[in-house]
């Protein structure tokens, strides 16, 4: 090897290495003109909060901390209450009460104060946040006994309070919160609010309830003394549970959308509603009330009822049912006054009727099957008249069809297995009844011989 040459290549290496690491070290050793600044930040700039003290917001005769200004405010540490005094008064809109995760806890014989409460007129824009409020004289969360509106309540635990757990005005949002064992009410709200993702329990009223226009989303409601849910007028309650307790399980005013909910175990009906409301891919079970049980001109389509006390569905004057089964309930499976509609829907195992229509009916297209279970009953019983009945398909009961008052048209109906298949009063119209050998029909009826072609042909099978 030729020594001098690989020599000369070493230190031609070496001189472009550290040629390289002065273009990547080398700087100015001079400092940028100007004065020297501080760089660090200052306390309100590392928490641009105001803490909850004596100093920054000290209270008055009837509160121990009082909020005066706009502006965010944050706990340090648990507040434990004394007698005569709300816990932290506020008195100013746009006030956001972070509580840290810290406990205000009322003490016994402090009278009727709340744990957070808002002590001035039409303020808005307040928010109250993670922690819990304890065992106060009156609410624990109080946004609402003076009106303030456009108010947040959020991931709130209130318990044992003597009033309601949670109260806010209008146009609230209450989300993430627990009410649990209150004196009165677990929730309430003003109208045009929702509720979302709450759960309220044992509370010696309702658990949730609410003014009108309201949404109630994904809320459970368990083993309060009155109804688990009590929506205003025309509001939403969607995705909900209300289970044991003593009243309704969900209890709505008019006009209210119910969807997707499940009420069992209740001590009155599982779901309740008033005139014009709509009750969506429900169920229905083990009410001591009847399953569902809707007012005037309402629809309940998509749900289940069954073993419930009372009837499993049952429905007001112009209501409609559709696509629903019922299911084992102590009185008829589905129960209708004057002027509805029972279609598609599925009703059996009942201890009286599958279907019982009053005057005006249209009964279409439903299965019927092994009613009278334990009772006596039919698979569809019509107790007026001017009802249209069918297309049905009714077995395994006592009776088949029982029409007890004349003035009715029964056609294109199929009956199986029953003791007795056909009862009608005179003055009913059975275009034709086509039997197997002697087919039990009784009532003003025609009759054909099996093999009958004519379209409105009923048929014993």
């Amino acid at each position: 090897m030729n020594t001098p040459t690989r020599t000369r290549i070493i230190t031609a290496a070496g001189a472009l290495t550290l040629t390289a690491a002065g273009l990547l070290f080398a700087g100015p050793l001079d400092p940028p003109a100007g004065p020297v600044t501080s760089t660090y930040k200052t306390l309100t700039e590392v928490e641009p909060r105001i803490a909850i003290n004596l100093t920054n917001t000290p209270g008055d005769a009837d509160s121990l901390f009082k909020i005066t200004q706009p502006g965010s405010y944050y706990l340090t540490g648990n507040i434990t209450g004394v007698v005569g005094k709300h816990g932290i008064e506020i008195a100013a809109r746009g006030v956001t009460l972070d509580l840290m995760g810290f406990d205000l806890l009322g003490v016994t014989g402090m009278g009727a104060f709340d744990g957070v409460s808002v002590t001035a007129n039409f303020l808005t824009d307040i928010a109250v946040t993670n922690g819990s409020v304890k065992s106060w004289g009156d609410e624990g969360v109080d946004l609402g006994s003076i009106e303030a509106y456009n108010c947040r309540v959020e991931g709130v635990l209130a318990s044992d309070n003597l009033g309601n757990g949670i109260l806010t005005g209008p146009g609230c949002t209450i989300t993430g919160c627990s009410a649990f064992q209150n004196n009165v009410t677990g929730i309430l709200t003003g109208y045009g609010s929702t509720v979302m993702d709450c759960t309220a329990s044992f509370h010696n009223g309702s658990g949730i309830s609410t003014g009108s226009g309201c949404t109630v989303l994904n809320c459970s409601a368990y083993s309060n003394t009155a109804a688990g849910i009590l929506p205003g007028f025309g509001s939403t309650i969607t995705g909900c549970m209300a289970s044991q307790n003593g009243g309704n399980g969900i209890s709505t005013a008019f006009g209210c959308t119910i969807t997707g909910c499940t009420a069992t175990f209740n001590g009155g009906t599982g779901i309740s509603t008033s005139i014009g409301c709509t009750i969506t891919g429900c169920t229905a079970s083990n009410n001591t009330g009847s399953g569902i049980e809707a007012g005037v001109g309402c629809t309940v389509t998509d749900c289940s009822a069954y073993d419930n006390t009372a009837n499993g569905i049952s429905v007001s004057p112009g209501s409609t049912v559709a696509d629903c089964t019922s299911r084992a309930n102590t009185l008829n499976g589905i129960s209708v006054s004057t002027g509805c509609t029972v279609a598609d829907c599925t009703s059996s195992l009942n201890t009286l009727n599958g279907i019982v229509c009053g005057n005006g009916c249209s009964i279409r297209g439903n299965t019927c099957a092994a009613n009278g279970n334990g009772g006596t009953g039919a698979g569809i019983r019509a107790t007026s008249t001017n009802n249209r009945i069918e297309g049905n398909n009714c077995t395994l009961a006592d009776l088949g069809i029982e029409v007890s008052a004349p003035g009715n048209i029964i056609i294109r109906n199929t009956c199986s297995a029953n003791t007795t298949s056909w009862s009608l009063v005179a003055g009913n119209v059975i275009l034709v009844v086509n039997g197997v050998g002697a087919p039990a029909v009784f009532g003003t009826a025609g009759g054909a011989a099996p093999g009958s072609t004519d379209p409105n042909a009923n048929f014993s099978y």
